[in-house]
């Protein structure tokens, strides 16, 4: 299959289209072509194409930095000379004075299907600015590795930020490409915009589900996102970010696990599986020992779960990440009533609210795990009618 670099760089008629026109690139590590060449290095090989900047999201261009709020400078590209601007800096918008260095902005930016991931609300920014400038925008688009399920809260009005750019659900099943179109049309914006759809994406397809298993390498999109496990597990632990227990930051398995040295995850696991068993399909818990050699409980050893979705059994249709996280922060909360288990501090620059509700775009999801009378069905009840709009929303917009 061909992902949308991959056929601007082999369409003569496409990169023609470019030709006189400044461009701009906004990238990651994980921009790569089919052969692993690097966007940029390919893009300024093109004798069509004149780069004349470049944008790196969260985590920079070259994806070094590993936790949230670790900002990336401005620099210029030591082997193509131009300038390199930073949208997770001091500014997280482009600057006026950057949108007059180019007339086109292509995007090409591995997304992991997940609302909280950054690099989405980059694209509504720069959507926004190009807007405003009267700029062209290009998506080459990448696969959506979570697939096409929906899951979770819709954001509630008013708790929009930079892991909220909209009201979706945390598992929105779009890929950047589609979501500008979403955005587009949700925000009412006058915006020249194109999407280079992929070639020969399966979405429903085994054993990848999203990607591409066997045709293309994985990079890490940002410096946790080590493989496709993690990426199918992330809409429901990143929530973890929110909380005090460990989300595996700091071993070689991050975003797949849970675990902390004061919980027994034999216990947690086995409380799971009484009050929601229908929660847990498509995936297998495991009890394990871990010890993180940076971020929270570094150097302790911790009693921990891991997400398996590796299987040969697994069953992607029914693997269900935001609820087997919930399902996770219930039982240690009815195992430990006193828990201490929300994290409070100004998660992603929004400040004056907890970062659990950050993160799931309202409180709902805390209220529940905290009700010790809510059990299963009262959070379906609530997130169900969300899925199902969502489903309907985004139906006009998918491309493939």
């Amino acid at each position: 299959m061909n992902f949308g670099l991959d056929r601007l760089l082999s369409d003569d008629a496409l990169r023609g289209q470019l030709k006189g026109r400044r461009v701009a690139l906004l990238a990651h590590p994980a921009s790569v072509t089919k052969d692993l060449g690097h966007a940029v290095d390919a893009l300024a090989a093109c004798p069509e194409i004149e780069l004349t900047a470049a944008f790196g999201p969260q985590h920079g261009m070259k994806g070094d930095l590993q936790d949230n709020m670790m900002e990336s400078p401005d620099y210029r590209d030591p082997v193509h000379g131009f300038p390199v601007f930073s949208l997770y800096g001091e500014v997280r918008r482009p600057r006026d004075e950057w949108m007059e260095t180019f007339d086109v902005v292509l995007i090409d930016l591995q997304d992991l299907g997940c609302r909280i991931y950054t690099y989405v609300t980059t694209l509504l920014y720069v959507l926004e600015a190009a807007a405003k400038h009267g700029k062209s925008v290009w998506v080459l688009d990448r696969p959506n590795p979570a697939g096409r399920p929906v899951e979770g809260q819709t954001l509630k009005p008013g708790w929009e930020s930079f892991v909220g750019a909209g009201p979706m659900p945390m598992r929105h099943g779009m890929t950047m490409g589609e979501l500008g179109l979403w955005f587009i049309d949700r925000f009412r914006l006058d915006v020249d915009y194109r999407v280079v759809e992929m070639q020969g994406w399966a979405p429903e397809a085994g054993p990848g589900f999203g990607w591409p298993l066997g045709q293309r390498s994985w990079v890490n999109p940002s410096p946790n996102a080590p493989n496709l496990s993690m990426a199918r597990c992330y809409a429901g632990t990143v929530m973890l970010e929110g909380a005090t227990l460990s989300e595996g930051r700091g071993t070689t398995r991050p975003l797949e696990l849970f675990g902390a040295p004061d919980i027994d995850a034999r216990a947690v696991i086995a409380e799971m599986h009484v009050l929601a068993p229908e929660w847990l399909g498509g995936c297998v818990l495991r009890d394990m020992w871990f010890e993180p050699t940076f971020h929270k409980h570094v150097g302790k050893l911790c009693s921990g779960v891991q997400i398996h979705v590796d299987h040969p059994g697994y069953d992607h249709a029914a693997f269900r990440p935001w609820r087997v996280q919930a399902l996770g922060f219930k039982a240690i909360r009815r195992l430990y009533p006193d828990y201490d288990l929300w994290r409070d501090f100004p998660y992603e620059y929004a400040f004056g609210k907890l970062p659990i509700d950050v993160i799931n775009g309202g409180p709902g999801l805390r209220e529940w795990v905290d009700d010790a009378a809510a059990g299963p069905g009262d959070l379906d009840a609530a997130t169900r009618p969300d899925e199902a709009a969502w489903e309907e929303a985004r139906r006009a917009f998918l491309l493939y």
